[in-house]
């Protein structure tokens, strides 16, 4: 069988939950259609309530859809179910370890759950892999926050799949465990296997993922390679440092100027507008010598409060 194109495929994906006494029903997803491609690094990003966790949970079984199509390597999960499973591992966002079993016991009761034979298991390897073969027989209950969610990588990976998800994989960890996971994930992915990663540190998210969809109240906003994501807002920001103290902003003429507390002068402009040499030509025209200057692309997190909180107040 041929690989796939795309690691998972989700078109026209629908989820109500039914209402309650408390509650009337909830529409959590409204039509997704979304591809990741096989062999990327895939940003899933939305605010919170926006519909990420319930499309992992149909992923790895624990939501039934409403309705729609998924496939996972290929496989759909309604056609192939233990197939598209079998294809996918998870990480969630919740520590959940059996804390009376130690490491070695958790990864060889998950390779028994997914029927890999004794033989063909990497428990060692994976205990070695995350940095947990000195704990590989200590209770899990005397583990670190950190090393019981390196734990939870390890039992996602267990039975080799193609595809690893990890939601909120760095929530509460330090700088150092987190270097340490995105190595070892980095290298997950050299190998091929797919990742698709939620998680609301956007540096995190704009460093390490090849393509990002936002997701907001259950629909996706946008699906781009990051690199293009970033390039939708054509704002920029120039930060100048001018050989002499400024008394004041000076008059720059179309453009305004602002004084940093450290007496900088930064400038805003948009490159559908203008270019640099245009707004340091202004600078140069107010008498403003200029020592040093940089400027300042848009960021992750700029493009991600357009997108959701700014569309969220256009609506309103």
């Amino acid at each position: 069988m041929s690989l796939p194109d795309f690691a998972i495929e989700a078109e026209s994906l629908f989820k109500t939950y039914p209402a309650t006494r408390q509650m009337p029903p909830k529409e959590a997803l409204k039509g997704v259609d979304l591809k990741v491609p096989r062999g990327s690094i895939f940003g899933l990003l939305g605010p919170n309530g926006a519909g990420k966790s319930t499309f992992i949970n149909i992923l790895a079984g624990v939501t039934l859809k409403s309705s729609g199509t998924v496939r996972i390597w290929g496989r759909d999960i309604d056609k192939q179910p233990r197939d598209a499973r079998a294809a996918i591992g998870v990480v969630p966002q919740e520590l959940a370890v059996d804390v009376f079993f130690t490491p070695r016991e958790s990864l060889e009761v998950q390779a028994g759950f997914y029927g890999v034979p004794k033989k063909e298991r990497r428990t060692d390897e994976l205990l070695a892999a995350l940095g947990l073969s000195d704990k590989a027989n200590a209770y899990v209950r005397q583990l670190s926050g950190g090393m019981k969610r390196r734990l939870m990588v390890a039992k996602a990976m267990v039975h080799a799949p193609p595809v690893l998800i990890l939601d909120e994989p760095t929530a509460g960890v330090d700088v150092e465990l987190r270097r340490q996971l995105w190595d070892y994930v980095g290298e997950l992915n050299r190998q091929g296997v797919t990742i698709v990663l939620t998680t609301h540190y956007l540096e995190e998210a704009e460093a390490l993922c090849d393509t990002i969809a936002i997701v907001n109240h259950g629909q996706v906003v946008t699906c781009q390679p990051t690199r293009d994501l970033l390039n939708t807002l054509d704002g920029r920001t120039v930060v100048i440092t001018p050989n002499a103290p400024l008394a004041g902003s000076p008059d720059l003429g179309r453009f305004e100027g602002k004084l940093t507390a450290d007496g900088r002068l930064t400038i805003d402009f948009k490159t559908s507008e203008n270019d640099i040499e245009t707004v340091l030509s202004a600078v140069r025209q107010a008498g403003v010598g200029i020592r040093d200057l940089s400027i300042r692309e848009p960021a992750l997190e700029d493009v991600f409060l357009a997108l959701t909180y700014g569309a969220d107040s256009s609506a309103a």
